[in-house]
């Protein structure tokens, strides 16, 4: 239920002015679609969206001196992100893992969760997540997950979070922005698990936007958007998921890689996996883009990480980091 915006509600002046508070954070960006701007003006009865412990912010910054590991130079975190250091156990030479924890447990009505990560030049870099991703169920308002990725001259820069799992009747929009240098590399990998925790029909949640925008020193090379509200249309449709339950995505940005024999050779690992995939060459040969639809989030999540496998292959001679990912 919305608060009145001039105060009239005398029983909770407060809470009028936190209502407000989240609307005007939201109002004039353009990254959010005019449905969550409504929902952004819906009243929470608990703990306001931007409020304390509902405003994630994870602040990174990488950076490489020759030969010598990837060492974090700079970082602000705050609940509920958190984080414990880095690691330094990649099989590929100089990369730094960055392991992002959450020890809420799930993501709520409200929440603002902000990610940013810039590889200097010449950076290795991988950043994941402790564990799955769970949106709960909403009654007002919705939730934010953002992530700005920058990769600079020579840097390798990945986020392969954990799978993000819907739960009934929840609202989530979902952004991720990508810089990435001619020389530079960046790899994105999703997995959308619609069918949530609880006892309930997969595709109960509300609303689903999902949006991605990678640029090539500032040439728009990638722009793909996801938008889901099954009251108003039935994902299992044949133009959008069909008969599968589960989505995987990975995104590889290499602009200076030969994008054909990568997506071959990502497309015949694939064949390999009990999933319907695809594999497509971006605007100007600047990477490739992989989707694939699966029964299990098991079988989607093991297929985009073979994906990432054979990627990291091709663009760096060494294959990921594979065992122990169990979630």
């Amino acid at each position: 239920m919305s608060t009145d915006s001039d105060g009239t509600d005398g029983d909770a002046p407060s809470e009028a002015t936190d209502s407000d508070a989240d609307l005007d954070a939201g109002s004039d960006d353009p990254a959010i679609p005019p449905a969550f701007r409504e929902y952004g003006t819906q009243h929470l009865p608990q703990s306001p969206a931007f409020g304390h412990g509902k405003e994630g912010i994870a602040d990174l910054v990488v950076a490489r001196e020759g030969d010598n590991p990837t060492r974090l130079i700079s970082d602000l975190v705050k609940v509920p992100y958190h984080l414990t250091g880095t690691l330094d156990s990649d099989p590929v030479d100089g990369m730094t893992t960055i392991c992002l924890q959450d020890p809420t447990g799930a993501v709520t009505q409200g929440d603002r969760q902000t990610l940013s990560v810039e590889a200097r030049p010449c950076s290795r870099a991988h950043v994941t997540t402790q564990s799955a991703t769970k949106i709960q169920t909403m009654k007002a308002s919705y939730a934010h997950l953002d992530a700005t990725l920058v990769a600079e001259s020579g840097a390798h820069l990945e986020y392969i979070p954990g799978p993000t799992i819907l739960n009934e009747d929840a609202r989530c929009l979902q952004t991720t922005t990508v810089d990435v240098a001619a020389d530079a590399t960046v790899i994105v990998g999703d997995v959308f698990v619609p069918d949530g925790l609880t006892d309930h029909e997969p595709f109960s949640f509300d609303h689903f936007h999902s949006r991605l925008e990678a640029r090539v020193d500032d040439s728009l090379v990638c722009a793909d958007a996801v938008d889901l509200r099954p009251d108003e249309r039935d994902p299992r449709d044949p133009a959008t998921v069909g008969e599968h339950a589960v989505v995987g995505t990975l995104y590889v940005f290499a602009p200076s890689a030969d994008a054909d024999a990568l997506a071959d050779a990502i497309h015949d690992r694939l064949t390999d996996h009990e999933v319907a995939a695809g594999a497509s060459v971006l605007k100007d040969d600047a990477g490739v883009t992989v989707r694939a639809l699966g029964d299990r989030s098991a079988d989607v999540t093991a297929a985009v990480e073979a994906a990432w496998d054979e990627a990291r292959e091709t663009l760096l001679g060494t294959g990921a980091p594979l065992e122990g990912r169990g979630r």
